[in-house]
Order: C-alpha cells, then structure tokens, then sequence
C-alpha cells in the first residue's frame, strides 16, 4: 500500500511539472509582396529649406538676435540644440561644427506646435523672427 502511495504522488507531481502543451496561437497570413500592406506608414515628404534662409547656416548669436534667448539650449557631445518657442509654434535648431573654422552653424530645425503637431518650419521661423 506504502508502495501504490507513492508511485500515485510521485506520478502526481510528475504530471504537475509537465506545464501541459502550449495553446495555439492563431497563425496569420503575411500580406503578399507585390502589394504594401494597409496599415503601411506612408513616407514623408524630403523637407525643404525654402523659406529657411534666416536659420541656416546661421550662429548662435544670429539666432539669439533673430529670436531672442532660447527657451532651452542642449549642449551635447558634437553640437547644440537650441529651442525657441511661441504661441504659434516651437522650434529646434540643431547647431553642428561646420568642419571651416570649428563654429557651430544651423544644419537642421525641425518646427512643431505646443501639442506635438508638425508645422511648416518656414512659417515657424517668420512667426516666431515677428514677435
């Protein structure tokens, strides 16, 4: 009897480590190649400088007397990001060394409003250089 308990109990605990088979998972079918796929992010414009000439390639003190003092300035291991804002739009300005005379120039800014929306940069820059 000693022996059929303990054949039962270590069966038991045997079955209890098992974890017993996985559940299926619902196979999908991938979306044929010759097509994109309906939910495919759609590709972005390549952003133009038109309108950007007053920011680009511009300094930091250009900036500062364009805009006034930046709301925020990051300095990071190989350039600048300096940020101004107001109540139209905020904008970044990316300042990189220009590889002539090690200064730091405007290379890229990317322009959005207060909710995170894109704007146009160029209108950013002429409202903000308006205040």
């Amino acid at each position: 009897m000693i022996r059929f308990a303990t054949v039962v109990c270590g069966s038991l605990l045997l079955a209890a480590c098992g974890g017993g088979a996985e559940p299926k998972r619902p196979q999908s079918t991938p979306a044929p190649l010759d097509r994109p796929a309906a939910n495919a992010p759609t590709a972005r414009p390549a952003l133009s400088s038109k309108g950007l000439e007053a920011v680009m390639g511009k300094d930091m003190g250009s900036l500062v007397r364009l805009f006034g003092p930046p709301r925020l300035d990051v300095i990071e291991v190989q350039g600048r990001k300096l940020q101004f804002s107001g109540r139209a739009c905020i904008l970044d300005a990316y300042l990189y060394p220009d590889g002539k005379n090690g200064a730091e120039i405007v290379t890229h800014v990317d322009a959005r409003r207060s909710d995170g929306a894109e704007v146009d940069r160029a209108q950013c820059v002429n409202a903000l250089s308006a205040r």
